[in-house]
C-alpha cells in the first residue's frame, strides 16, 4: 500500500472486488489509498454478506455517492435487512443501476449447456434424531431463560449457535464429537448419489462449509477406494490439485465452499453435490458454477442434500419468502442470516 500511495494511475481495476466489501479490513484500506482518473471494479457476487457491501464497493468506485457510512446505514440497510423495506430497495437499486454494467452467462454464453438443480431429501436416523431433539430442547430453554432475562443479544447468539449445532446434527453426528455417532441417513444418501454418478460416467464436485465434514467424507472415499481430489483453506497448491483433477479420470472433488467457491474452473465435472445449505444462496450458485461454465459440454446436475424435519428444510422455505428482497437488490443476494429479524431466528427453532 505504502509503495503505491505515491503513484497515480489512469485506470484501476479490482477484480473479485468482494475482497473489499469491509471497509474495515487492510484489504479494503489498501485500495482505498490508490489514486486514478478511472476505477473499475468486478465481482461475481456485489452483495456476499448484506447490502452494506454495496456500500464498501461504490465507495471504492465513487465515494460519498451513497453518502457515509452511518447515512448508508440508515437509509438502507437498516429498513432493508430488518423492515424488508420495498421502497428502500427501490431507491437503492435506482442508485446503483446507472454504474453497473451486468454480464450474464445467458447473454454471453448461450450454447452453455443446461443446468438442472434438485433437492434430494433423507431422513435422520434414529439416533440423529435423539440427539437433535436435545438439542432442540435444551436450544429452546437457554433462549426463553435469555428472553426472560430481556437480553436480547445473548437470545440471538444462543440460537444462532444452536443453529449451527443442529445444522451439524443434520450433517452427521460426529461433528459434534459424540463417542456413540451411529450413521448419518445424509452420509447414505450422499454415497448412493455419488455411486450413481460414477457408475453413470460423470464427475463429482461436493462442496460443504464444514471443512471437518470432508474429512469424513474423504475418509469413506479412501476406504472405498474411490479416486478423489481435495481442496481446503489448506491447500497448498491449489492449481497443481486443479490441473490433476481437470486433466485426469478422478471421479470425485471434495472441496470447502469457502475455499473453492470462486476462482476455479471445473468443467471436467458435470454433477454437483451441496452437502449442507449454505445461508447465502448467491455463493451456493456461484460453486456451483465452477463446473456450469464457458468450456462446459455436458448438463451440469446440481443436488443440494436436506434433512427432513430440520433446521435445514426451514431454512429453505425462508429463503424463498426472503426471495423478493434477493432479487430486488441488482438481483443478487441478501445474505439469510444477515437479513434475519430476530422472530425469524426464533422461528427455525420452533415447531
Amino acid at each position: 500500500a505504502e509503495r503505491y500511495r505515491a503513484f497515480r494511475f489512469s485506470t484501476v481495476v479490482l477484480d473479485e472486488a468482494q475482497h473489499i466489501k469491509n471497509p474495515d479490513t487492510q484489504n479494503a484500506q489498501a485500495a482505498a489509498i490508490l489514486r486514478a482518473d478511472r476505477k473499475f471494479i468486478l465481482t461475481g457476487t456485489p452483495i456476499e454478506n448484506s447490502v452494506r457491501d454495496v456500500w464498501s464497493l461504490m465507495n471504492f468506485v465513487m465515494p460519498g455517492y451513497l453518502g457515509d457510512r452511518d447515512d448508508f446505514r440508515e437509509r438502507y440497510e437498516i429498513p432493508i435487512s430488518r423492515h424488508q423495506s420495498k421502497e428502500a430497495l427501490e431507491r437503492l437499486s435506482k442508485r446503483l443501476r446507472p454504474f453497473i454494467l451486468r454480464r450474464r452467462k445467458r447473454d454471453v454464453a448461450s450454447d452453455l449447456p443446461e443446468k438442472l438443480e434438485q433437492v434430494a431429501y433423507c431422513e435422520l436416523s434414529t439416533r440423529q434424531k435423539e440427539v437433535y431433539a436435545e438439542l432442540l430442547r435444551g436450544a429452546r430453554s437457554q433462549v426463553e431463560q435469555a428472553q426472560s432475562e430481556k437480553n436480547e443479544g445473548k437470545a440471538r447468539m444462543l440460537m444462532l449457535t444452536a443453529l449451527l449445532r443442529l445444522r451439524q446434527a443434520a450433517c452427521d453426528l460426529r461433528l459434534l464429537n459424540l463417542e456413540d455417532a451411529a450413521s448419518s441417513g445424509k452420509v447414505e444418501l450422499f454415497h448412493e448419489l455419488l455411486q450413481e454418478a460414477i457408475d453413470g460416467g460423470h464427475r463429482v464436485l461436493v462442496f460443504s462449509q464444514f471443512v471437518s465434514m470432508l474429512g469424513l467424507l474423504r475418509a469413506d472415499l479412501e476406504q472405498a477406494g474411490i479416486g478423489f481430489c481435495y481442496l481446503d483453506g489448506a491447500t497448498k497448491d491449489r492449481r497443481a490439485v486443479v490441473d490433476r483433477f481437470q486433466n485426469g479420470n478422478i471421479p470425485v472433488f471434495l472441496i470447502s465452499l469457502k475455499a473453492g467457491g470462486v476462482g476455479l474452473n471445473l468443467t471436467a465435472a458435470d454433477t454437483v453435490i451441496h452437502f449442507d445449505p449454505w445461508w447465502n444462496p448467491a455463493v451456493e450458485a456461484q460453486a456451483t458454477d465452477r463446473a456450469h461454465r464457458i468450456g462446459q459440454k455436458n448438463v451440469v446436475t446440481s443436488y443440494k442434500l436436506i434433512a427432513r424435519g430440520t433446521v435445514e428444510e426451514k431454512i429453505l422455505n425462508l429463503q424463498r419468502k426472503k426471495r423478493e428482497i434477493i432479487d430486488a437488490t441488482i438481483e443478487s443476494e441478501e445474505p439469510l442470516m444477515e437479513g434475519l429479524t430476530l422472530n425469524e431466528i426464533e422461528s427455525l427453532l420452533m415447531e
